[in-house]
């Protein structure tokens, strides 16, 4: 980047070395791309833009006034404070250009350079939706009373929190078995609310930086809060399986970023309009209070401070033989399956979770896919005639089959058979049975 012989340089001739303080970030200028600009031979000169009432810039160094390039611009009025208005914006958000990306005619074009391409966009990922919508929920399903009663109770109480004279705690945690359909149940009562939450996964409570996970629910949190500024609807933050991610299982390690997750989290539950991304704090700076609910399997194993009672609000979800049942009964409601022979299925079938009678209806499928991939032409040529097929839209058509008791038992009773081999199968021991000896 030197400037010795750019236009800009042979306006100004006086000035062979030159270096332009507009309020990039510090690491950039201190960076490699700047120490050509400086010349061992010629002492470097730093203009620096002094604001002032008048019309006139003047070099910190000469004294010598410049001329504005604009009497009718704004960019060098000062704040109470003595600061421009640049210098202001750049401290009120992290001015990277990596919430921008090199953008032709977003960002000057003396920094949109022809390496990534003319409208290379950085952070494409991140400006994708990160809200979830709930349009392919399609069907009647049943929601269980008891636990409508308390995500809906929980997400009220936060949004009028400013009304009651109490403690309300900003999370929810919905913990039980695996496969009890907590999630699910949750999505349903989000699509029935017309709530549009930020949904993040236990996968996404570790990196290999340190702080970014900890940044990660603080940028997601605000973005729940941007949702009910900007689109007027309510949203909330829902964290998937947190005990995978931060829970504590025998010997396992607990790292910086699990502590830091812990500290966002707890800090976020005791200042809910109080989030900083990072930023130089403003008073107007205010942020919507905003539900969060957590989903997982065993939340003994997490940090005890995180799930005091002032910060977390605990929901046991084992849905009784009723709720099963209804819930079966609308999953099966069509394909013809009566309510009572669901409630067949269900007694025949004990002490099973909800997503044990799911995989039943799929089991049932697998005969009449294979038959459908003789119809393709076998499992010889199946991937390339499956692939453009599928583009050009010349499939023969799948028929669903039939759905009916005796197929649902049979699918059951290969499913139970599956689930005690691998419980009285231990080829961990068949392989080193010789160290008993």
């Amino acid at each position: 980047m030197n400037l010795n012989g750019s236009k800009f340089a042979q306006k100004i001739p006086q000035l062979q070395i030159m270096t332009l303080c507009l309020h990039l970030p510090s690491w950039l200028c201190k960076s490699h791309f700047f120490n050509p600009l400086v010349s061992p031979k010629q002492p470097y000169k730093l203009i620096t833009l002094c604001c002032s009432k008048s019309d006139e810039v003047k070099d910190a160094n000469t004294s010598k006034e410049i001329k504005k390039l604009s009497q009718q611009s704004s960019w060098e009025a000062q704040d109470s404070e003595g600061k421009d208005y640049l210098y202001r914006l750049g401290a009120e958000a992290e001015n990277m250009n990596i919430a921008i990306g090199a953008r032709a005619g977003v960002i000057d074009d003396l920094f949109t350079g022809n390496f990534l391409g003319k409208d290379s966009d950085i952070v494409f990922d991140y400006r994708q939706k990160v809200t979830r919508s709930f349009e392919y929920l399609q069907g009647d399903y049943y929601i269980a009373p008891i636990f409508m009663d308390k995500v809906v109770c929980h997400i009220v109480k936060n949004y009028i929190a400013h009304l009651l004279n109490t403690k309300v705690p900003l999370i929810l945690g919905i913990w039980g078995g695996k496969g009890q359909g907590k999630t699910f149940q949750t999505e349903l009562i989000f699509r029935a609310m017309g709530v549009e939450p930020v949904i993040m996964s236990a996968g996404e409570l570790e990196s290999e930086r340190a702080g970014e996970p900890g940044k990660l629910i603080r940028e997601r949190y605000r973005t729940a809060s941007q949702v009910v500024q900007n689109q007027g609807k309510m949203s909330c933050l829902m964290i998937n399986d947190i005990d995978a991610g931060l829970g504590r299982f025998g010997n396992t390690q607990m790292t910086v970023n699990n502590q830091i997750v812990v500290g966002t989290l707890m800090n976020i539950s005791d200042n809910p309009t109080r989030v900083s991304i990072g930023q130089v704090w403003r008073e107007s700076d205010i942020t919507h209070r905003i539900p969060i609910i957590f989903t997982g399997n065993d939340f003994s194993t997490l940090y005890a401070p995180l799930i005091r009672d002032g910060r977390m609000e605990k929901f046991y979800w084992q849905p009784t033989q009723e709720d099963i049942v209804n819930i079966v009964h609308r999953m099966y409601q069509k394909d013809g399956i009566m309510k009572d022979e669901v409630d067949t299925v269900v007694k025949e079938f004990p002490n099973q979770a909800l997503d044990f009678y799911g995989a039943l209806r799929s089991r049932t499928f697998d005969r009449f896919i294979l038959k459908w991939v003789d119809d393709v032409g076998g499992a010889e040529n199946l991937g390339i005639r499956l692939l453009k097929q599928k583009k050009d839209g010349k499939l023969p058509e799948f028929v669903p089959p039939k759905q009916t008791v005796e197929a649902l038992l049979e699918s059951g009773y290969a499913l139970i058979k599956e689930q005690r081999l691998i419980n009285e199968t231990k080829l961990s021991k068949e392989y080193m049975k010789n160290i008993d000896d």
